[in-house]
């Protein structure tokens, strides 16, 4: 339990004790801002340990057009949705060293978690196929709106330019507008249908994806700030939706799988399995369960990114006592996978090392969760083998090879793990006498094996002094 607690302070990255810098992009961080204009004309002159130019805006912008921001979500319109997604996409982002002071949570404006969340929901529904059966839910983007300027919904009312505009009429003229789109809208249901024969609209379809995957990207930078993450944590609506994009891996855009997989790696120190089954109001039905078969459909892909995330993601749920009841379950297929992750036959060395970090971190937590955890692992085939391997290649972080020693150590200390332990006594000897960074390990482990249980405690007190 010690070191679980010690785990929470520190960490469970694969390969050291601080958690892991981001896969892939740079960091993701809160909010210095400028006027929009200046920001999207005026390319300041980047430092020389950058690759590129750093964009800076204006600290009080996020501050002074929050409402805005919120609102161009919420519209619907195409260009209004554009425009708040390049302003979040540049306050949340921060270059690697950049240590500004003036962030901004932007997680704390009212309505935009939930506004970003609304344009991936919109995404989500038309990218179901037909076949599949999909709860009804209110269309709220652009539900006013007879062109809302994605793809080719302006010629497909065939409008000849000359459409009235809600807001430059009378109120009567604004409310006969409104019923003609309501009309148009329900008699033409199958010709504009995103999924109809005849309007399958590949350009809206594409572009709506991009303002999913935009949407995506700024939530996962959201979560990178620690005044973001608590909340972000306890909002099940966000923890639904990355849940559910996960978990359709298999059909959705990579790039937002891969954001929302992100995103759950670094809210996962603080993240309760329980809040699916709490009486928070949820918008799509996710259970603590589903959530963990999303995760391991992660752990089993072939993709380095995801697999190694699912594994480091598994480590640090684990340290939550709350989260075991829902992952206990599935442990027997996680030590197995996470076994196979040690012994990854790969022509990168970078991509192996990778995997073997994530799958060890992974395993030095599960091994401290109790007994059975313990006798599990040391039953799985080719487990000790590869712990093993792991430290005599030797792996090219020491915390990785320090990590599978304490493992070995934590099997040992199982009475029914001795038999099968005893085979490997020589390979214990030999890195006792051969590594003298992890000789003190070794040498906790020999002793465990040949020590007679009943004098156990009063030779370990004699002999290591304890």
């Amino acid at each position: 339990m010690q070191k679980r607690e010690q785990s929470k302070l520190g960490g469970v990255g694969g390969g050291a004790s601080a958690p892991p810098a981001k896969r892939g992009r740079p960091f993701g961080s809160g909010g210095n801002s400028a006027a929009a204009a200046a920001a999207a004309a005026a390319e300041t002159a980047a430092p020389s340990t950058l690759l590129g130019p750093s964009l800076h805006v204006h600290s009080s912008f996020a501050d002074q057009n929050n409402k805005r921001i919120v609102l161009a979500l919420q519209s619907g319109l195409k260009s209004e949705l554009t425009w708040a997604l390049n302003t979040l996409t540049l306050l949340s982002f921060k270059e690697k060293d950049d240590m500004r002071k003036d962030t901004t949570p932007l997680a704390k404006i009212p309505g935009l978690l939930d506004a970003l969340l609304s344009v991936i929901d919109d995404w989500r529904d038309i990218a179901l196929p037909k076949e599949h059966v999909k709860a009804p839910r209110v269309r709220n983007l652009g539900a006013n709106l007879l062109v809302t300027g994605f793809g080719n919904e302006y010629e497909a009312l065939g409008s000849n330019g000359t459409l009235p505009l809600p807001g430059l009429g009378s109120s009567s003229q604004e409310a006969s507008v409104l019923s003609n789109v309501t009309k148009l809208r329900s008699s033409s249901e199958w010709w504009l249908d995103e999924d109809g024969l005849f309007n399958l609209d590949e350009e809206g379809r594409a572009e709506r994806q991009q303002c999913a995957v935009a949407a995506s990207n700024i939530i996962r930078n959201f979560s990178f700030m620690p005044d973001n993450e608590v909340i972000m944590a306890q909002h099940r609506h966000c923890l639904e939706t990355v849940f559910q994009c996960i978990e359709d891996y298999l059909t959705e855009d990579e790039e937002l799988v891969t954001n929302a997989l992100e995103t759950i790696v670094n809210l996962a120190p603080l993240l309760d399995l329980g809040i699916f089954s709490s009486s928070k109001p949820s918008y799509i039905k996710i259970t603590g369960k589903r959530a963990v078969q999303a995760i391991m459909g992660m752990l089993g892909s072939v993709v380095k990114t995801w697999h190694c995330a699912a594994a480091e993601l598994l480590g640090r749920l684990i340290i939550n006592p709350d989260n075991e009841s829902f992952l206990l379950p599935f442990v027997p297929q996680i030590h197995k996978r996470l076994v196979d992750l040690m012994s990854l036959p790969s022509v990168d060395a970078q991509t192996a090392h990778g995997a073997q970090a994530a799958a060890v971190g992974a395993l030095y937590n599960l091994a401290e969760v109790n007994m059975d955890c313990r006798l599990k692992l040391a039953s799985e085939r080719w487990a000790i083998d590869r712990l093993l391997k792991v430290i005599k290649a030797p792996h090219p972080v020491p915390e990785v090879c320090r990590k599978a020693a304490m493992i070995l150590e934590s099997l040992v200390s199982e009475p029914q793990n001795r038999a099968l332990l005893l085979a490997y006594e020589n390979a214990f000897a030999e890195i006792l006498f051969s590594d003298a960074r992890y000789s003190d390990t070794f040498a906790r482990i020999l002793y465990e094996l040949t020590s007679r249980p009943n004098n156990k405690v009063a030779a370990a007190r004699g002999v290591w002094g304890m």
